[in-house]
């Protein structure tokens, strides 16, 4: 079978989201890139698409000549899937585009910069039957699969109390400068949209809630940090939430908590037992039960279910990272484009990337509204 021809808009130089999604899409073997546009600076977005050796006709001034130049080739030799690396606020515009125009969509998170145009994407993605992926890239660890699986099999028993930590420090040099705060654009809202902490990090942490246990957050309360009155988005959070009458937890979010890298940490209690997991420790589960030792999972083992070796790439015993992680969810795209059959959690869908912007709205409203409780 032929490789899917993938076409990449965004994620050009040094782009660290650009290599990523590069080197996941080989990792299979099922994909091809074929072309793009990289930079909206026409002689960069050249020079760089010749670097990664993509042919001079496929390369693109912008995602409109894109749809327009791939839509005059012949269905078999056209793009099959594109790939949207760029800032946030045209998410949006590039997807409603390609979706209108038949193309399938990979999708940095977050979704968009409103829950509005996130709706309206869905409602679009329904009426072409397209396929849609939006990366939350830690999903496809095959540890957070395992997670997954042991939840939705009961091991836990009923989850009662969850706990997700989301940390980083790389804000906190420059929060306290005006002038280089002005120059990162995630701290721009026309480039970012209504938030920066809870719209970068804080919704992966809610995804990956959501992921694991099956459920949904029905009410959360916030108190949002933008440290000075000038600074117009966020760069810390503390969420309570409520999944249920009995199961409610908090969902934790920094970028200026000095000197972390990247320390998402998720936490999950049911009244049979508890599973940890941390991010910069991906390779190991922490699995917890009354009156017994504490057992540490690790990848690649038989002991493992089925979606978790399906996740893992080599033996026992070496390491897989972020690139493996998202090697899995282009894998499970894969899938689904070939008409294959695949895990209902091979890929975050559309509706994990609206839901993901309804969290956003609903966090920044119960913050601006005197730290209350709101439903979702």
């Amino acid at each position: 079978m032929s490789k899917i021809r993938l076409g990449i808009i965004g994620g050009g130089g040094d782009s660290l989201i650009g290599v990523v999604h590069r080197i996941a899409s080989q990792m299979f073997d099922k994909y091809e890139i074929i072309g793009g546009v990289f930079n909206a600076n026409w002689e960069k977005n050249f020079d760089f698409a010749k670097t990664i050796g993509l042919s001079s006709d496929r390369i693109y001034k912008d995602c409109e000549n894109l749809i327009d130049e791939e839509l005059k080739l012949p269905e078999d030799k056209r793009m099959e899937v594109i790939s949207i690396l760029t800032p946030n606020f045209l998410h949006f515009p590039m997807a409603k585009k390609l979706i209108q125009n038949g193309f399938n969509i990979i999708c940095e998170k977050p979704l968009t910069t409103t829950y509005e145009e996130a709706l309206e994407l869905e409602v679009l993605q329904k009426e072409k039957e397209t396929v849609f992926a939006v990366t939350y890239t830690y999903t496809g660890y095959p540890m957070v699969r395992q997670m997954k699986d042991m939840i939705r099999r009961g091991v836990l028993g009923t989850i009662q109390k969850v706990d997700l930590q989301y940390y980083q420090g790389w804000i906190n040099p420059v929060i306290h400068n005006p002038q280089e705060r002005s120059k990162v654009w995630r701290l721009d809202p026309k480039k970012s949209g209504l938030s920066c902490c809870i719209g970068d990090i804080g919704t992966h942490a809610f995804n990956m809630l959501e992921y694991l246990t099956g459920m949904e957050v029905k009410k959360l309360l916030a108190d949002l940090n933008y440290m000075y009155k000038d600074n117009p988005l966020d760069v810390d959070g503390t969420i309570l939430i409520r999944m249920s009458e009995y199961c409610k937890g908090v969902i934790r979010a920094s970028q200026i908590a000095t000197a972390e890298e990247n320390n998402f940490t998720v936490q999950i209690y049911g009244s049979e037992g508890s599973l940890k997991w941390r991010q910069e420790n991906p390779n190991e589960l922490i699995h917890l039960t009354e009156n017994l030792p504490m057992q540490v999972l690790k990848p690649g083992n038989n002991y493992l279910s089925e979606f978790s070796l399906d996740s893992s790439k080599i033996p026992p015993g070496h390491p897989e990272g972020i690139f493996d992680s998202m090697g899995n969810i282009y894998n499970g795209v894969a899938k689904a484009l070939r008409n294959k059959e695949f895990d209902e959690g091979a890929f975050p869908n559309l509706k994990g990337g609206v839901r993901g912007m309804l969290f956003i709205e609903k966090v920044i409203a119960s913050n601006n509204k005197g730290n209350i409780w709101v439903e979702l």
